[in-house]
């Protein structure tokens, strides 16, 4: 291999780094938002799985079991309670689960 051949090589590879575009850098207003989304998202299935756990331990009334409706009703329920408890601290379990996605993103 000649040193003509090995500079054309070098020059042809850096010409197509040049040519490659780079990928566009991340906005912190949509940084902010995917964070915000992300810390949602695992709080609710935190707490909606902790709170589906907990509704098993505890037996159903001898009397007064409404069935079907009230177990829907109570779903419906959980899923509320699970929403507001992952937007008053979904942010202390999901931001070090964040910093480690933020991590494999780069």
């Amino acid at each position: 291999m000649n040193v003509s051949s090995t500079t054309g090589a070098a020059m042809e590879l850096a010409s197509f780094h040049a040519t490659t575009p780079t990928p566009p850098s991340p906005n912190k207003a949509d940084d902010t938002k995917l964070q915000d989304t992300f810390n949602q998202f695992v709080g609710e299935t935190l707490f909606g799985q902790a709170l589906k756990s907990m509704r098993k331990t505890v037996g159903k009334p001898a009397y007064f079991h409404g069935v079907q409706a009230e177990e829907i009703f109570q779903q419906q329920l959980d899923q509320l309670l699970s929403e507001k408890m992952a937007k008053a601290s979904g942010h202390s379990f999901g931001q070090s689960m964040f910093e480690l996605f933020q991590l494999g993103r780069r």
